[in-house]
């Protein structure tokens, strides 16, 4: 039968067992499409093309032999460069590391080689994860990311190829990380599935550092299902981190309960099913684009058919600001011997050049104090957001920008998804939705925030509204 580019993950699982076709011809079907269009959405910075066939080959070997690794056997996925890969470049976006390699895969590509994934791209990402603070789309060495649904708007950042490469069907799934919107973002403008997981349940090792504290891996897929069958397969960890720090879930933030590092499971043993208790934020889109607003206000209404929602007030304390802090003041330790060696004068952005270095000038009392506000807002928010299945909010203010455009010029004052601060410092798993178009055809997003380790309760919300709505299933005309 012919490959469906766009299929979400049970099908491809379902037609490899059923032998319509092996692991080899999806492989080299995806390898082709990466080859043809991933330069176009420059969504590519290496096709790991020899390892790819070499996995898919021992792939269709095992499930010859009875062997059956689960539902990610034989199917190819790509991740954003930040995570290693054994013998290929590993470059985080920047170009003065654009020859970097390191000899073992991180701990997330090993988990996803254990359940027979098929590795076939190092996806494009924003120099250095965006943390230099960049301030429009050409800020990576591998050029402007390319929306799969424009071809002159951004595909949002800063896991901009893995968004673009699951938009346009050239991978049926993705890993990306996010530590302030870099999962989000690219699902919201690709019209595809982010799931950002509680921090700590998946391990780094072998990963970037942008900030130790608020780091989070995870994958985008095409639906919330198959976001929740690739978490099952890459979370759990070490307690230490590669560079030696907790790995764990926030020991220095986090509610007691978050501290022990917890199994993952999915599916369940008992799926939640409706009715579901939701939450709203008031006014949470009330300065977004209008399609964001109108989507938004559509899809409450389609999720007040599988529950109900109530409208809360988050505790007052200083989000963003705790948040910057801790992000600035981190990446200037991760990035300190690339900075001191001068090579951030080589980034690709003029403005990230000297972007890094703000966060050398931050005071260590700043720094405790945030740590200290972290504490108590991430446990006022695990007492607020307890009762809830998700809090619901827009997944982003604006449609994908217009490249070569600077972000504060597109929709200035446009502000939604209030969440992106408290939820990301405090550790707290995310699902980005597919939930309609503008008049110009380009997707808007939905966000399902989560108690910490609540990701099972998000994901079965979120499958629950793809199971009456169609978002999900739309794809671009023009790689179809």
């Amino acid at each position: 039968m012919p490959i469906d580019a766009f299929a979400d993950l049970p099908t491809h699982a379902a037609a490899l067992r059923r032998g319509e076709y092996s692991s080899v011809a999806l492989t080299e079907f995806c390898l082709n499409r990466l080859e043809t269009h991933g330069p176009t959405l420059n969504a590519l910075v290496a096709v790991t093309r020899e390892r790819a066939l070499r996995e898919a080959e021992r792939a269709d070997a095992e499930l010859a032999l009875g062997v059956d690794r689960g539902p990610l056997h034989g199917i190819p996925y790509g991740v954003k460069d930040l995570l290693a890969a054994a013998g290929y470049p590993t470059t985080w976006g920047a170009e003065p590391l654009r020859n970097q390699r390191f000899e073992q895969d991180s701990a997330a590509v090993a988990k996803l080689t254990a359940a027979g994934a098929v590795l076939c791209a190092k996806l494009a990402m924003a120099e250095w994860a965006g943390g230099f603070g960049y301030e429009q789309p050409d800020a990576s060495f591998t050029g402007p990311a390319v929306c799969a649904w424009g071809e002159d708007r951004w595909a949002g950042g800063s896991s901009s190829g893995s968004g673009s490469a699951v938009g346009a069907g050239l991978l049926p799934f993705a890993l990306g990380s996010e530590t302030w919107g870099s999962i989000h973002s690219p699902a919201n403008n690709n019209g595809v599935c982010g799931l950002r997981p509680t921090f700590g349940r998946v391990d780094r090792a072998g990963c970037m550092t942008l900030s130790w504290t608020m780091d989070k891996l995870g994958p985008l897929a095409r639906t919330a299902h198959d976001c929740g069958l690739v978490l099952n397969a890459i979370a759990g960890g070490a307690p230490l981190n590669d560079d030696g720090e907790a790995g764990g879930a926030g020991e220095a933030f986090a509610p007691d309960e978050m501290v022990a590092e917890r199994a993952y499971r999915y599916p369940p043993e008992r799926v939640r099913t409706p009715p579901f208790k939701l939450a709203v934020l008031p006014g949470a889109a009330e300065r977004a684009q209008d399609a964001v607003r109108e989507n938004y206000e559509a899809s409450l209404e389609a999720l007040r058919s599988l529950g109900t929602v109530e409208e809360i007030e988050l505790p007052a304390f200083p989000y963003e600001v705790a948040a910057t802090v801790i992000l600035n003041a981190e990446l200037a330790a991760a990035s300190d011997d690339f900075v001191s060696a001068g090579l951030s004068w080589d980034l690709t952005a003029p403005e990230d050049r000297y972007g890094g270095l703000a966060g050398r000038m931050i005071p260590a009392v700043d720094y405790l104090n945030a740590l200290r506000v972290r504490a108590k807002f991430a446990r006022a928010l695990d007492r607020l957001f307890a009762p809830f299945d998700a809090i619901v909010t827009p997944a982003r203010a604006t449609v994908a920008q217009p490249l070569g455009m600077p972000f504060r010029r597109y929709a200035p004052g446009a502000t939604a998804e209030t969440l992106g601060g408290p939820a990301n410092a405090a550790g707290l798993p995310g699902l980005c939705l597919p939930n309609g178009f503008d008049a110009d055809g380009l997707p808007t997003g939905l966000n399902l925030v989560g108690r910490a380790f609540g990701e099972n309760r998000v994901l079965a919300v979120g499958r629950a509204y793809q199971a009456v709505t169609d978002w999900h299933t739309r794809r671009p005309e023009r790689w179809a």
